[in-house]
């Protein structure tokens, strides 16, 4: 199909399109759940046209290769290593190996207890058992925080609940250095929301529908399943969306400079950082119900500094992390060397940290991080490469990932996914069970699509069965090529 030039010519050729072409969609987004609708539709003979503001795809998942290995600034783990996640069948077709990092019994943090090594601020490590204790303490503090909620009829922070329940339980508190322990898993909370827990919704935080089998980081990065799942896509990078225009029976979509792309839908995948912004102007104006359920969302923020070293100075333990006063000054770093073998070294920040972090320029962003490392380990040496994200101030992505605010409405997600004539909505923000999550943004592509379908077909007279057409038969995968694991 020719993508028209203007709106008036597409309609003046609607019978003849109908009757003689192939269904036209305009995916709006090329990461995994642009990515997906796109593979989707064009899998059903659809005519699809991708467009992306970035000159390269993937949006917030971003496997960078400039160390000579693969190294993801953006999402990096499978959320949920099992059969039942959505992305397993790819996965394992493309024999791409995953590190468990934890197992089905860490809801809040992907990583288990038993491969951390914690230090305070003069560099001495924590004893372990101060950890172990610690963390103990934390489960009952956040089990205590439910009967706070059940005596509210208002939403509050999980950090006002944790206040009340330590007023309550004096055996809860924290004093010393076991208070900054508690402050490092606040942190890693916080990481897990990417936002700091007094803008986190004591009403919704724990909803989130977490498949089993742990969490497993992606031993050759996230790029695999974006390259097999992209092939013969129309792919236009470059292409800035600043205005989309929707008619009874066309959807007129502008970029940057002025060209114009026509189609019959389209699917707006773009993070709802940009939405919240306005980049992107409707014609007719979003409905307010539609408004105000992107803005009542919230975006959150982190951000990785990775550390490419000519040797490995640092134990053989996943996570290494600094204890302090506030959550906020608390850090850790990913060890990759443990994952992959690869010397690297990832350090993560989170909520407004992570923001206060991007102030800064990416080589004093990496001094920052060395200098949190040497405190660990003062024969740390220099290292001959870094990288730093700045996903808050990125304007392709103004934040990360979404997160539920305090006093969110309870119809927020039905709201945000719910299609205007021919425009429908992904991305993870819109999955409601899987929100943040990889997996959650696939399959909001996957279900979009499946709707924007149905819509054009039904216009057409006729909606025969609709099968996504996967690589292959599941269950031939499952037996053939089983998710490869690893736990070193």
């Amino acid at each position: 199909m020719e993508f028209k030039d203007s709106i008036s010519d597409a309609f003046a050729s609607c019978i003849e399109r109908q009757q003689s072409s192939k269904p036209s969609v305009i995916v709006i987004g090329s990461g995994i759940s642009g990515i997906a609708a796109a593979h989707i539709l064009n899998n059903a003979d659809f005519e699809v046209v991708l467009l992306e503001s970035r000159d390269r795809i993937g949006g917030r998942i971003h496997t960078n290769y400039s160390f000579g290995c693969p190294v993801d600034m953006g999402a990096s783990w499978l959320h949920g290593v099992c059969n039942e996640n959505p992305l397993a069948p790819l996965i394992r077709h493309l024999g791409l190996a995953l590190y468990r990092t934890s197992g089905d019994n860490s809801v809040l943090y992907d990583h288990d207890l038993e491969s951390y090594m914690l230090f305070d601020k003069e560099g001495h490590q924590v004893p372990q058992q101060i950890v172990i204790e610690v963390g103990e303490a934390f489960k009952k503090i956040l089990k205590e925080t439910e009967k706070v909620r059940d005596e509210n009829h208002h939403d509050l922070s999980v950090l006002q609940a944790i206040s009340v329940v330590l007023e309550r339980h004096q055996e809860l508190r924290q004093e010393g250095l076991a208070y900054e322990v508690l402050q490092w898993y606040i942190c890693r909370m916080e990481a897990w929301f990417a936002a700091d827990l007094d803008m986190i919704s004591l009403k919704n935080w724990d909803e989130e529908n977490v498949l089993t089998g742990g969490h497993g980081l992606m031993v050759e990065g996230y790029y695999p399943v974006l390259k097999a799942l992209s092939k013969d896509i129309d792919i236009r990078l470059n292409h800035r969306v600043t205005r989309i225009s929707n008619g009874p029976n066309e959807v007129m979509v502008t970029i940057e400079g002025g060209r114009k792309f026509v189609a019959d839908a389209a699917i707006i995948t773009v993070p709802i950082g940009v939405l919240k912004a306005n980049l992107i102007e409707f014609e007719p104006k979003l409905p307010e119900w539609k408004v105000s359920a992107i803005s009542d969302l919230g975006m959150g923020n982190e951000n990785k500094i990775a550390l490419r070293f000519d040797n490995v100075f640092w134990p053989n333990v996943e996570l290494l992390g600094t204890v302090a006063p506030t959550s906020y000054s608390c850090g850790y770093f990913l060890n990759l060397h443990k994952a992959t073998g690869h010397p690297v070294l990832v350090y993560m920040a989170a909520g407004r940290f992570a923001y206060d972090l991007e102030k800064l320029s990416e080589e004093a962003a990496a001094n920052f991080a060395m200098l949190q490392l040497k405190k660990m380990f003062p024969e740390a040496t220099e290292p001959v490469q870094y990288l730093v994200s700045k996903w808050g101030t990125d304007p392709n992505s103004l934040g990360c990932y979404s997160y539920d605010v305090v006093g969110k409405p309870t119809d927020i997600y039905d709201r945000l996914r719910a299609p205007l004539g021919n425009l429908f909505f992904g991305g993870e923000a819109v999955s409601m069970e899987n929100q943040g999550s990889v997996h959650g943004a696939y399959s909001s592509g996957v279900t979009a699509a499946e709707n924007c379908r149905k819509l054009l077909m039904e216009k057409r007279g006729f909606l025969e069965k609709f099968q996504i057409l996967s690589i292959s038969d599941d269950a031939i995968l499952e037996a053939a090529f089983p998710l490869q694991i690893s736990r070193m």
